[in-house]
C-alpha cells in the first residue's frame, strides 16, 4: 500500500462528512429553494438516497478487494490495460470536481470579504496549505479534522441559538402545497453532493479495524442529510421566499443576528467556520486525487506528485467556470449525468463483473 498510516472508523466518518458537507451547507439552500420553494427542507431527504447507494457500492467493492481502491480493483477486474483506460475519466472527474470545490471557496471569500483580491490568489493559498497537509499523510488530515469539526459544531450551535429570535416557522406554510414534485425537483442538484460519498472507498483500506465499516459510512450520509435539512429550514425561516435570491443564504442569515445592539455582524464567524471546514474538505479531496493518481501510475510513493497535482488543481479552479452564476448552472445541468456515470454506473459495472468473476472462481473444481 502507498499509505502506511491508519485511521479509525470515527475519523473516517468525520473526514467524509466535511469532505462533502463543507460547501453543501453554504450553497445548496439557494439551489434547492429555486426548485422546491417552501418545501426545500424536504429535498435533502430524497437526495440522501444517492449517498446511501454510493456508500453501499463502495462497501461491496471493499468486501471484494479489502486492501485496494477502485483504481487498483479495476485492473484486477478488467485487466491492466482496460482498467487504466476506464480509470482515467474517473480521475479526471475527481480533478475537475476538486477545481469546482476550490472555485466555490474562492467565490465565497472574495464575495464576502476580499473584494479586491484576485480569486486565483485566494484559491492558490488555500490549496498550498492543503498540499502540506496531504504530504503529511492521512493521519495528519484525520487529526486536523478532530480539531476542526468539534469547533465547527460548537460554533454552529451557538449561531443557531443566536438566530432563534429571527426565525419565523410560518414561512414554511403551506407544506407540500403542490405535492412532492417540487421537493423532488429541488433534490436533483443536491444528489451530486451525496453521490460523491463514493470516494469513501479510498478510505476503507486505511481503517485500523474492519468492524462496523458500513455503519461508519452510512452515519456521515445521514448526518449530512440532517444538517442540510436544518440549514434549509433556518434559511427558509429567516429569509422566506427570498432564500433563492441569495447565493449564500446561511451567510446572509448570520448578518441578521443582533442581540441588544451589542452582538452583531457574526457573519465573520460563519466565514471562519467555513474556511476551517473547507480546509479539511479540500485536503481530503486532494489526498484522494493524489492517492488515486499514484495508484494509476504504479508509483511507490504518492508524495512526489502532491505539488504538481496541487498546481494543476489550482489551474482547474480558475479554468472550470468563469463566474459563480455559471458554476451554479453547471451544478444544475451538465455535472448531473457525468457524476452518476462516474460514481454510480461505473462502480456498479465493476461490482457486477467482479462478483461474477468471484463466483466463477469459487465454482471451479480444484485440480490436484
Amino acid at each position: 500500500m502507498l499509505e502506511k498510516g491508519k485511521i479509525s472508523v470515527l475519523q473516517m466518518g468525520m473526514m467524509t462528512y466535511l469532505m462533502i458537507g463543507a460547501t453543501a451547507i453554504l450553497i445548496v439552500p439557494s439551489i434547492t429553494a429555486q426548485k422546491a420553494g417552501r418545501d426545500m427542507w424536504l429535498s435533502p431527504v430524497f437526495s440522501s438516497l444517492s449517498g446511501i447507494l454510493a456508500v453501499w457500492i463502495a462497501w461491496k467493492l471493499y468486501k471484494l478487494f479489502p486492501e485496494e481502491s477502485i483504481i487498483e480493483a479495476s485492473e484486477k477486474i478488467l485487466g491492466r490495460t482496460l482498467g487504466k483506460i476506464l480509470s482515467f475519466p474517473f480521475l479526471f472527474f475527481l480533478l475537475h470536481t476538486y477545481g469546482t470545490i476550490a472555485r466555490e471557496y474562492g467565490e465565497f471569500v472574495t464575495a464576502a470579504y476580499l473584494y479586491k483580491t484576485p480569486i486565483g490568489v485566494v484559491m492558490g493559498f488555500m490549496i498550498l496549505v492543503c498540499i502540506f497537509a496531504v504530504r503529511g499523510g492521512i493521519e495528519v488530515i484525520a487529526r486536523c479534522t478532530q480539531i476542526f469539526l468539534p469547533m465547527i459544531i460548537l460554533f454552529s450551535f451557538v449561531m443557531i441559538i443566536l438566530v432563534l429570535p429571527d426565525l419565523n416557522p410560518y414561512n414554511m406554510l403551506p407544506i407540500l402545497e403542490s405535492g412532492l414534485m417540487p421537493a423532488i425537483k429541488g433534490s436533483i442538484s443536491p444528489h451530486i453532493w451525496f453521490i460523491e460519498f463514493f470516494y469513501i472507498s479510498f478510505l476503507f483500506p486505511l481503517l485500523n479495524r474492519r468492524k462496523k465499516v458500513l455503519r461508519g459510512g452510512m452515519v456521515p450520509v445521514l448526518t449530512l442529510m440532517l444538517t442540510m435539512v436544518i440549514s434549509n429550514l433556518i434559511g427558509l425561516f429567516v429569509l422566506g421566499d427570498l432564500t433563492a435570491k441569495f447565493n449564500f443564504p446561511i451567510y446572509t442569515v448570520g448578518k441578521y443576528i443582533s442581540i441588544a445592539d451589542f452582538l452583531q455582524h457574526l457573519d465573520a464567524i460563519i466565514l471562519a467556520i467555513w474556511i476551517g471546514g473547507n480546509f479539511i474538505q479540500l485536503s481530503v479531496w486532494l489526498y484522494v486525487l493524489v492517492l488515486g493518481t499514484a495508484q494509476w501510475l504504479n508509483l511507490s510513493d504518492y508524495r512526489p506528485i502532491v505539488f504538481p497535482l496541487g498546481f494543476l488543481s489550482t489551474l482547474f479552479s480558475i479554468w472550470v467556470v468563469p463566474n459563480f452564476q455559471d458554476l451554479v448552472l453547471f451544478f444544475s445541468t451538465a455535472v448531473i449525468p457525468w457524476a452518476y456515470i462516474t460514481l454510480a454506473v461505473y462502480p456498479l459495472f465493476l461490482l457486477g463483473v467482479g462478483t461474477i468473476q468471484r463466483r466463477a472462481k469459487t465454482k471451479m473444481p480444484s485440480t490436484s
